[in-house]
C-alpha cells in the first residue's frame, strides 16, 4: 500500500517525500516529450489516453510513495486503483498553486481565472477520494508522514486530517473502531473519563496506566473537579514522559484538557470524543476550562491535543436527547461553512461519519487561520454569546450544552434579520428533538445581563456573530441591548 499523492498544480506532490514516484516524470519519458509539447501537438484527449496506463503501471510498481498528475485521477479506472491505496490530498490554496505553476509551461497553468476555475472544479473530486487531508500541500508531509502510514493499519475507512494550530500539528482520525489503537505520546496512559463513558467504552482502551472517573454533567466541570483529577495524577506519579486521555464529551474533554495544560505546566493529551458535541466542534482547536458561577468556561488555557481520535461508533450508544443535543453544534457548523455541508444538513442528513468528518475540517481550517480568537474563530461562537448567557442564568443544570446553543443560534438568526433561515433552521431543531423556545420562567433580563459576561467582549461591547446566509457569516458586529433582550423575549414566547 502506497501513499499516492493528488492535488492540483503546485500542491508539491512531486516533492512530498524524497522517495516518491513522480507519474509525470513517467509520462514525459514514455512520450519522449515534455507534457506541456503533446498537450499543444495532439490536445488533452489523446495526452489522458496515453497517461492512463502509465499510471496504473505505477500504482502496481510496489513504491511506497507515489506522485500523480493534477488531472490523473479524472480516470475512472485510476480512481478505482486507488482504491488499494491511502489517498493524500495535498490541498493549497489558488494564490500558492498560482505561484507555483504559472510560467512553468504546463499548460493548463496559461491564463489564471481558468486556472483558478479549473482547481474549482477539481477540489469536490480530490475531496471524495481522499483517506488524508494535508492542508498546506507538500510542507507539512514529512512530519504527517508517520501518521499517513498508520492509516494502512486502521479500520477500513478511516480518514484523518492533519491540524494545525499556531505552533502545534497533530493528526485527527476519524472512522470506526479506532478506540482501541490510540497513538502513545508518552510513555504510559492516564485516562479522565466520566460514569458514563466510562461504563461503556472504557473497556475499549488498551494498555493504560490509570483511570480517573468523574461525575457526568456541566455542573462537574469545575475547579473542584479539576483538583482532584491533579492530584490523582500527583498519586499516581504521573510525569512529563506520559500522557492523559480525554475520553468522553464536552466537559470530559474540557477538563481533562485543562488538566493536562496546567500539571507539571503541560502534559500531552489525546481527546477521544464520544459525543457529536465533542465530535463535531469541542475536541479540536485546543481550547480548555472549567466553569465558575459567574460565566461559563471562565478558567481555562490553550493546549493543543497531541491527537483525536474520532470513533463515530460511540455515537451509536448515546441516548436521543443527547444526539439532539450535539445535533446544534452540526447546524452552526454547516452554517459557518455553507456549500455542500450545509445542502447536506439542510436536507436533513443524518450525523454519520461524512458529516462528523466535514464538520470537524471546517473547524480545524478556522482554528488554523486564527488559533486564540483574535479574529476569524470568533465565527465558531455563533449562537454561544446568549447560549452561555443562558446555561449561565439557569445554573448549568435546565439545558445541555447543546440545547442552549440551539436558543442562541435562533436569537442570533433573528438579530441577523435572516428570517426564512431561522424558521428553516428552527424546524430542523424541532424534527432533531432541540428546544425552539425559552421556558417561560427564565428571567429575560438576566440573561441578557449574563451575556455582557462573554469572554471576548471588549470593554463594555460585546461582539456578536451573525449570519447573513449560508456560508456568509460574519464576527465582531455590535448588537443594541434591547435588540438583545426583543430577541431572547422573543425565544421565551416560541
Amino acid at each position: 500500500m502506497a501513499l499516492v499523492f493528488v492535488g492540483f498544480m503546485g500542491a508539491g506532490k512531486s516533492s512530498a517525500l524524497d522517495d516518491v514516484l513522480d507519474t509525470d516524470k513517467l509520462v514525459e519519458d514514455q512520450l519522449e516529450m515534455p507534457i506541456a509539447s503533446f498537450f499543444a501537438a495532439f490536445g488533452e484527449q489523446k495526452f489522458r489516453r496515453r497517461e492512463e496506463p502509465i499510471v496504473l503501471r505505477a500504482l502496481r510498481s510496489g513504491a511506497s510513495a507515489i506522485a500523480l498528475g493534477g488531472g490523473s485521477v479524472l480516470s475512472p479506472v485510476v480512481r478505482e486503483a486507488l482504491c488499494e491505496h491511502t489517498v493524500v490530498w495535498l490541498d493549497v490554496s489558488d494564490e500558492t498553486a498560482w505561484a507555483r505553476a504559472a510560467g512553468d509551461d504546463r499548460p493548463l497553468a496559461a491564463d489564471r481565472a481558468a486556472f483558478c476555475a479549473l482547481h474549482a472544479e477539481r477540489r469536490p473530486l480530490y475531496e471524495s477520494i481522499a483517506d488524508a487531508f494535508l492542508p498546506e500541500g507538500d510542507r507539512l508531509v514529512r512530519r504527517a508522514e508517520p501518521a499517513l502510514r498508520a492509516l494502512a493499519d486502521a479500520p477500513a475507512g478511516t480518514k484523518l486530517v492533519w491540524a494545525v494550530a499556531g505552533g502545534s500539528e497533530y493528526p485527527v482520525f476519524v472512522g470506526r473502531g479506532l478506540i482501541g489503537g490510540l497513538p502513545r505520546p508518552g510513555r504510559r496512559a492516564f485516562v479522565v473519563t466520566d460514569a458514563n463513558v466510562g461504563a461503556l467504552h472504557g473497556g475499549a482502551l488498551r494498555d493504560t496506566h490509570h483511570t480517573i472517573t468523574i461525575p457526568a454533567g456541566e455542573e462537574h466541570k469545575t475547579l473542584a473537579v479539576a483538583e482532584r483529577v491533579w492530584r490523582e495524577l500527583a498519586a499516581g506519579g504521573m510525569g512529563r514522559d506520559d500522557h492523559l486521555v480525554a475520553l468522553g464529551g464536552g466537559v470530559v474533554g474540557d477538563l481533562a484538557g485543562f488538566c493536562a495544560a496546567s500539571y507539571q505546566r503541560g502534559v500531552p493529551i489525546v481527546q477521544v470524543p464520544t459525543t457529536v458535541v465533542a465530535q463535531v466542534d469541542s475536541a479540536y482547536g485546543g481550547k480548555t476550562g472549567v466553569d465558575l458561577p459567574e460565566a461559563k468556561n471562565y478558567v481555562g488555557a490553550y493546549h493543543q491535543p497531541a491527537a483525536v481520535i474520532t470513533d463515530v461508533s460511540t455515537l451509536e450508544t448515546l441516548p436521543r436527547d443527547e444526539l439532539a443535543a450535539g445535533y446544534a453544534e452540526v447546524v452552526k457548523t454547516a452554517l459557518i461553512a455553507g456549500g455542500s455541508l450545509w445542502e447536506r444538513v439542510a436536507a436533513g442528513a443524518a450525523v454519520d461519519k461524512r458529516v462528523v468528518l466535514d464538520c470537524a475540517r471546517t473547524k480545524i481550517a478556522v482554528v488554523a487561520s486564527d488559533e486564540r480568537d483574535g479574529g476569524a474563530r470568533q465565527l465558531l461562537n455563533l449562537g454561544h454569546t446568549v447560549g452561555h448567557a443562558i446555561e449561565t442564568v439557569t445554573g448549568y443544570r435546565r439545558y445541555r450544552h447543546g440545547e442552549a446553543v440551539a436558543l442562541g443560534l435562533l436569537a442570533a438568526l433573528r438579530l441577523g434579520g435572516t428570517e426564512a433561515l431561522r424558521g428553516q433552521v428552527a424546524h430542523l431543531f424541532a424534527a432533531a428533538g432541540l428546544p425552539t423556545a425559552l421556558d417561560a420562567d427564565v428571567d429575560a433580563e438576566a440573561v441578557v445581563a449574563a451575556t455582557r459576561l462573554d469572554k471576548k467582549r471588549v470593554g463594555n461591547r460585546v461582539p456578536f456573530v451573525l449570519v447573513r446566509a449560508p456560508g456568509d457569516v460574519v464576527f465582531g458586529q455590535r448588537v443594541a441591548a434591547q435588540d438583545v433582550l426583543a430577541a431572547v423575549v422573543e425565544l421565551r414566547a416560541g
